[in-house]
């Protein structure tokens, strides 16, 4: 008997492809459709993708179940995205929802059917390196998700398949579309996990998270404006700050460089070089490692401290086992309490921690 796997698909072109291949690979492939969200959210989309992923595996012949992990999503991801924006920082949701219920919740659901492994539309890939096993950067540089995947540790790996992870996304559109799926040309799915894109994020956040307003102040400590509430803002931010003419150059943009989170003023600055946006030292915490221990060689790893950021050289001293202070080469724009910084050695994901503050 061929060996069993499930595949989470989505209904994008990323799962459906990734479910032809091992079928064309001669493994024994079922589906699941995860529903994560419920609500009357007018960007869930989530009938529409039922019925693209569906009308997908009747075209290859492959059995689909639907499972609904509302329950799992709302306690270990969203409960979690709300705290840490109430707190004024910028979670990262997709990080955890893929360690919590597409790695956890998905792949113990998918044991209990009977598979041997579980399989995504992530564009990474997996090795095993000696009895370790070892998380890649996908080949398309373009499409790398291993950022998103650095909370997964040995035995999801050991259980995981990524077969896109070793092609680029241009040759996934023409295989959905020489095999006659009906989604090849459907737009890549943006926005939060499994909630979708949401074009007024503030009004979306003002549903959970009460509205604080407060002064905006320029870096010298002039006021120009007033903001909602700080949790509705990021570092870096440029549009929707609403600060009127008279402060500065006009020519020049305004930034979000800080929070003053004790008494609730927003800080920018004017200009994309302002220094106050560029640190080169930032600490973290909930420090995890894909191998289950730290690399023998920690002074000379490279980061990202967003997603398709390019690899930035960087020095790692670590506090204890969950803490680390970061030193980059060169100073980085705005470095944003609530992210993930994921660590590299060249194309292999070591792990990563999430940022607290800058220097």
């Amino acid at each position: 008997m061929t060996e069993p796997i499930i595949v989470g698909i989505s209904g994008g072109v990323d799962s459906s492809v990734t479910a032809l291949l091992l079928k064309e690979q001669g493994f024994n492939v079922e589906c699941i459709f995860m529903k994560n969200w419920e609500g009357d959210d007018e960007n869930c989309t989530s009938e529409e993708d039922y019925k693209d992923a569906l009308a997908v595996c009747d075209h290859l012949g492959i059995q689909l179940h639907s499972v609904n992990f509302a329950k799992e999503y709302w306690e270990n991801v969203f409960k979690y995205f709300i705290d840490e924006y109430a707190k004024g920082r910028t979670p990262n949701p997709d990080v955890l929802c893929n360690r919590e219920v597409k790695f956890k919740a998905f792949l113990d659901y998918s044991l209990k059917l009977g598979a041997k492994k579980i399989s995504t539309g992530h564009y990474a890939r997996v090795k095993k390196n000696g009895d370790k096993y070892a998380l890649y950067k996908g080949l398309d540089e373009n499409k790398d998700q291993s950022y998103f995947l650095y909370l997964l540790g040995q035995q999801q790996l050991s259980k995981s398949m990524f077969p896109i992870g070793e092609i680029k996304k241009n040759e996934v559109r023409k295989i959905a579309q020489s095999s006659g799926l009906i989604n090849y040309a459907k737009k890549d799915s943006t926005g939060i996990c499994f909630i979708g894109e949401q074009k007024f994020f503030k009004d979306f956040l003002k549903k959970y998270i009460p509205a604080k307003p407060g002064f905006i102040q320029t870096t010298d400590g002039s006021n120009c404006g007033e903001h909602d509430g700080l949790m509705y803002y990021t570092i870096g931010q440029r549009k929707g700050l609403g600060i009127g003419g008279g402060f500065g150059n006009k020519e020049e943009p305004w930034f979000v460089s800080d929070k003053d989170l004790e008494n609730n003023i927003l800080i920018v600055a004017q200009g994309h070089d302002h220094p106050a946006l560029f640190h080169k030292k930032l600490f973290a915490d909930q420090l995890h490692w894909i191998s289950g221990i730290p690399p023998k060689n920690i002074s000379n790893l490279s980061a990202k401290i967003r997603y398709r950021q390019k690899d930035q050289n960087c020095k790692l001293s670590l506090s204890n086992n969950e803490e680390c202070t970061v030193e980059f080469e060169t100073p980085q724009f705005a470095i944003t309490p609530g992210q993930s910084i994921v660590f590299y050695d060249k194309e292999e994901c070591l792990g990563g921690a999430i940022i607290d503050h800058w220097r």
